[in-house]
């Protein structure tokens, strides 16, 4: 018997084990729901504050990390359905509806600094190139207060193009952020030759650092790589006060997680231009 795909093609046999075709079968699934929220606009972005250390009550950006609806409602976040769709158009149409919903943020909340997740796949994806180029053309102060996130591993699948991709959106005021970093297979010999203005730790190391001895150790090495190389140092993941206490000791200037908010679909600028169109009405 010749198992398949969810979509209908035909897989190897010997690759047909229970667990593969399971794992086919849920990718399937996911793509599915994906292109669907995708094709009916059902997409948006959940806000984070990053913020401060050493000002714990002032965000130093937000970043935009996007959310799909399924059929049921339900709103999904990437970590459910970005593995899924990574290496297939799908990943790039995402990467677009982020950049563009990002841009639309910037240009309608001048305070705003913002960073969007994106894959080293869609550089020169020809719709990602227009969205970015449509935004940073219609609003002179978006690209200053635009970051883009790429994954450590993301970038170690093609450096030398995301170092030229790099070098080009430096020049016109574009920044970004390593995120990730320590997740995947740290090649400091590329890493050495990129350009980060921002280090964002990976949360393995992060969670429970203020009580492992080793988590320590790794966490202060990485800050000084990042101190090294002039980057700016954001820890993810942080949870607890304790982990947060101990971070800003040992010198890290931003900090992002459920300790100073979740993902929100309502943050506070939102809210405001709600409150101002209802003083209107």
């Amino acid at each position: 018997m010749i198992a398949q795909t969810a979509s209908g093609s035909e897989i190897d046999p010997s690759m047909a084990s229970p667990l593969n075709f399971a794992v086919s079968q849920r990718d399937g699934a996911t793509l599915k729901m994906v292109a669907e929220a995708v094709r009916n606009k059902r997409a948006m972005l959940a806000f984070q504050p990053v913020m401060q250390a050493r000002r714990a009550d002032k965000p130093a950006f937000w970043e935009g990390l996007i959310r799909v609806q399924d059929g049921t409602g339900r709103t999904i976040p990437a970590k459910d359905f970005m593995s899924a769709v990574e290496t297939h158009e799908l990943g790039r149409e995402l990467d677009c509806l982020a950049l563009e919903m990002g841009l639309n943020e910037l240009a309608s909340e001048p305070a705003l600094r913002l960073a969007i997740n994106m894959s080293a796949r869609s550089i020169g994806y020809p719709r990602w190139m227009a969205v970015l180029n449509r935004g940073l053309a219609l609003d002179p102060t978006a690209a200053e207060r635009l970051i883009l996130e790429i994954t450590e591993c993301s970038a170690m699948l093609m450096p030398d193009i995301v170092r030229v991709f790099m070098d080009d959106l430096h020049m016109r005021g574009v920044c970004f952020a390593l995120d990730d970093f320590g997740a995947g297979y740290t090649a400091f010999r590329y890493f050495r030759d990129f350009d980060f203005d921002i280090l964002k730790i990976d949360g393995q190391f992060i969670q429970g650092v203020a009580d492992s001895p080793d988590d320590q150790v790794l966490v202060r090495a990485l800050i000084s790589i990042a101190e090294h190389f002039e980057m700016f140092t954001v820890a993810e993941f942080v949870e607890t006060v304790e982990d947060g206490e101990w971070l800003t000791a040992n010198g890290i200037d931003c900090m992002q997680g459920y300790c100073f908010g979740a993902p929100t679909l309502r943050p506070w600028w939102h809210q405001q231009r709600e409150s101002a169109r209802r003083r209107a009405g």
